[in-house]
């Protein structure tokens, strides 16, 4: 049977190899398993300020006399928010500038004007009683929501009904419903021709207005409108009474999801304009990671030959340790994925105090029951034993101090401050493991043996 030093260095060691798999830069599977494709990789998620990307400003298209509402604006900020990350953008900043403004971070954005648009268009979705009138996709129409001006739907209701010939741009057509009824809202394939079609399902008010509107309406055309233009305009075949149904027009993968998010997410409560946009290179943020690696390094040279020097073996064995620490946090980096920007690279670094901090500890508690006469297996023990509510409490109180901060950051939109907040407190859980996991494991191993009485040196007493 293995000893549990044993069983606990071989832990340590596979953890330990498998992170530095996953930090390398070529971290990657690519098998074919009973004739299943496996094709992963793990790669680092960079921020605007080291990758580049993609800022743009946009403003309420309103006039300035008019009154905007804080409630508004803040819902607009989010709506755009979850649109940006419905995107995939990792780790996108939007906030608000004032009161009319808010300021949008795409890092690593491949398309631009994709995202321009998406980002400023309102998403009015609409469902429409056109009557006897085939719409073609794009043809703008005036309905009682948009026209501002709903004197004639009853008119032209009326004359709907009645089969006259209306004029498009001078009629206002009635709204059935709108995209506040959405519940839900998915990118599919048509099963017969196998185009792309926006599947959706509605509440349970928008399925009993859908409901109604079909039954009635049996022959007649349904638009469905999104910003005054049509998508398409089915004719109603059958009531149709489930709560979901498909919208299918000429739609491109690029332009189906985009659609998608935006009934997902809602229409903007304010129309917005971009007032500027920019493609920001990354030529800044390589030179800071070039700066900060380089502090880094001298930082972490610096521990290493006062932990050799001060504590000699024991100082060799947290360096060992530290290194396993920089090498599991970085690759939990990966594989989350945290997308790193330069506070998050901060806060790494700062839990890499955090880390040699609680080796610190032991090894003075070491000390302290060497110089007293003790074995090294028990002096050992019971330095662990004696320092362990320290480290505890010291860690403990920084991960409710991330907790804050991270809770903040989402709240209020700073995203580099969660950024910080989430790097900080995987380095302090890492930092955990390494000093009372391995940081042990390793002492017990290597240290075990040897007779303290004639290696004083060894241990800096």
């Amino acid at each position: 049977m293995f000893s549990r030093t044993s069983r606990g260095l071989f832990v340590i060691l596979v953890v330990f190899a498998c992170s530095i798999w996953v930090a390398s830069p070529n971290s990657r599977i690519n098998l074919d398993i009973a004739g299943r494709s496996i094709d992963w990789s793990a790669k680092v998620h960079q921020g605007l300020d080291l990758q580049g990307g993609l800022q743009v400003l946009l403003e309420a298209d309103l006039p300035q006399e008019q009154d905007m509402s804080s409630d508004a604006m803040a819902a607009t900020r989010t709506i755009v928010d979850q649109r940006v990350n419905g995107l995939g953008v990792a780790e996108p900043i939007v906030q608000s500038q004032g009161e009319r403004r808010i300021s949008v971070e795409l890092p690593g954005i491949d398309n631009p004007d994709q995202a321009v648009a998406l980002l400023k268009e309102t998403g009015l979705l609409e469902f429409v009683d056109v009557g006897t009138y085939p719409l073609a996709p794009g043809t703008l129409v005036r309905t009682d929501m948009n026209s501002g001006d709903p004197s004639n739907i009853k008119e032209i209701t009326a004359n709907l009904a009645a089969g006259a010939d209306i004029a498009i741009e001078d009629a206002i057509f009635p709204t059935v419903m709108t995209g506040a009824d959405l519940r839900t809202a998915s990118v599919g394939r048509d099963t017969v021709t196998g185009g792309f079609v926006i599947n959706f399902t509605l509440t349970d008010d928008g399925s009993t207005i859908f409901g109604n509107h079909t039954s009635d309406n049996i022959g007649s055309y349904l638009a469905i409108v999104l910003d005054g233009h049509v998508i398409s305009s089915p004719v109603i075949r059958d009531a149709i009474t489930s709560g979901s149904g498909t919208i299918s027009g000429s739609f491109t993968s690029e332009s189906a999801n985009n659609l998608a998010l935006q009934l997902r997410y809602g229409a903007l409560p304010v129309p917005l304009k971009v007032v500027n946009s920019r493609t920001v290179g990354p030529t800044l943020g390589q030179d800071s990671v070039r700066l900060s690696m380089i502090a880094g390094a001298i930082g972490f040279a610096t521990v290493a030959i006062f932990m050799l020097l001060y504590y000699r073996l024991p100082g060799f064995i947290a360096v060992l340790a530290l290194v396993m620490y920089a090498a599991i946090t970085f690759s939990l980096f990966k594989l989350i994925p945290v997308t790193l920007t330069l506070p998050g690279i901060a806060g790494f670094v700062l839990s890499v105090g955090v880390a040699v901090d609680a080796n610190i500890l032991i090894f003075e508690r070491m000390k302290e029951e060497l110089r007293e006469g003790n074995t090294i297996v028990a002096a050992l023990d019971t330095g662990f034993q004696r320092a362990w509510p320290s480290i505890r409490d010291s860690n403990v109180s920084t991960i409710i101090t991330c907790v804050i901060l991270f809770w903040f950051g989402n709240t209020f939109g700073a995203s580099i401050v969660k950024g910080f907040a989430l790097t900080l407190s995987i380095g302090v859980a890492v930092s955990l493991f390494t000093a009372i996991l391995a940081t042990r494991t390793l002492l017990r191993a290597f240290l075990g043996r040897i007779d303290f009485a004639q290696r004083k040196g060894l241990f800096g007493v």
